[in-house]
């Protein structure tokens, strides 16, 4: 009688410490499920990270009434843009792959490769990336709302292209400076952006730039001959790419110096781009009359060297020879430093061709 008694108990005791043990498993789980995606045998389902306060599927779902295109603010290479407002009043971008587009294999790497590259950087001049979904019947990544739209339409439109004054100019292409530095020289391996212009150059409220648009970013192998197909947006690819196919990060500082003139000119500079190689019609180009004319002249002389100094910089950025650029690291360095202006001349002055020399 008493050994029944006694295996009762023990197992009345095994079975609460079995429940326990459960419960136990139960709630690791469930808190693991919290920071990892929500996996399925169609891939990710829905991943959020990096964000005050929760996101639910249904909450990206309602807050656009299903992705309807009252709430639609653009469209890229690939996908649509939308603006949302959570439930909690903060405001995020998504950008959506559309069915047809997500049987596009070339479209659905990108929408992918935007999502691993951009979860795994995280910087200042560089557009933030919340969660993603990554589902065959939907498709979406969610970003940090950029309320300013990008460089190319603000630069296109004359009442915004006045109020980025020359020291927001100066400093939007510090920004991205800084942020292609922190790409090439920071990240391991290092990550080359490939298709770095005006389009993919977003400002916020206070017009400080982000770079955005990672859908050919790659990761350089420094075990690979990082032969590529050609890619990016014309008029910002660097020239030697048609004939070698192979990227490296000197690509990107080439569509930086395009980036930088653009921003300073107010307008793509393609005929300024095109006299680099004829040095004789360099020294007719003076440099008041390159920059833009919808603001005037900069009445202080620090902004004034700062501009300069951009000027010179992308110059340099657009060698024809790869090897004779500079290196991002070299050209947000060079940027952090307060150069004194051409012996305090005026812009009306100087020529682009003192600045290639």
């Amino acid at each position: 009688m008493l050994s029944r008694v006694l295996f009762q108990l023990i197992f009345v005791f095994f079975g609460l410490l079995f429940l326990g043990g459960g419960f136990f498993l139960l709630k690791i789980k469930a808190k693991k499920s919290n920071q990892e995606p929500l996996v399925t045998n169609e891939g990710d389902l829905f991943k959020i990270w990096n964000f005050n306060g929760k996101i639910a599927y249904e909450d990206i779902v309602k807050a656009t009434e299903d992705f309807e295109i009252s709430y639609c603010i653009g469209t890229g290479g690939y996908g649509s843009v939308y603006r949302a407002e959570l439930p909690n009043g903060r405001v995020v971008a998504l950008k959506k792959l559309h069915r047809m587009e997500g049987e596009n294999p070339t479209y659905d790497k990108c929408f992918r490769n935007e999502a691993k590259i951009l979860q795994g950087i995280k910087h200042q001049n560089i557009v933030r990336l919340f969660g993603y979904c990554l589902h065959k019947r939907c498709m979406f990544l969610i970003y940090e709302y950029m309320e300013r739209g990008s460089l190319f339409c603000i630069l296109r439109d004359e009442n915004e292209a006045v109020e980025l004054d020359w020291v927001k100019r100066v400093n939007v292409v510090k920004g991205v400076a800084h942020a292609l530095s922190y790409m090439h020289h920071d990240c391991n391996p290092p990550i080359l952006h490939r298709d770095v212009s005006c389009n993919n150059i977003l400002l916020d409220s206070k017009l400080e730039a982000r770079l955005a648009d990672f859908g050919i970013a790659r990761l350089l192998d420094p075990d690979s001959s990082n032969r590529t197909q050609v890619a990016g947006t014309r008029g910002y690819i660097a020239p030697e790419l048609a004939y070698t196919m192979i990227v490296n990060e000197k690509c990107d500082v080439y569509s930086f110096g395009v980036v930088a003139l653009e921003t300073m000119s107010g307008s793509y500079p393609g005929e300024f781009i095109n006299s680099i190689a004829r040095k004789s019609d360099a020294s007719d180009i003076i440099l008041q009359d390159f920059m833009d004319k919808r603001l005037p002249p900069p009445a202080d002389t620090t902004v004034a060297s700062d501009m300069i100094q951009i000027v010179s910089i992308a110059l340099a950025c657009l060698n024809p020879n790869p090897k004779s650029r500079p290196s991002m690291k070299q050209v947000s360095q060079e940027l952090l430093v307060c150069r004194p202006s051409k012996s305090g001349r005026p812009l009306n002055t100087i020529s682009k061709l003192e600045l290639m020399n």
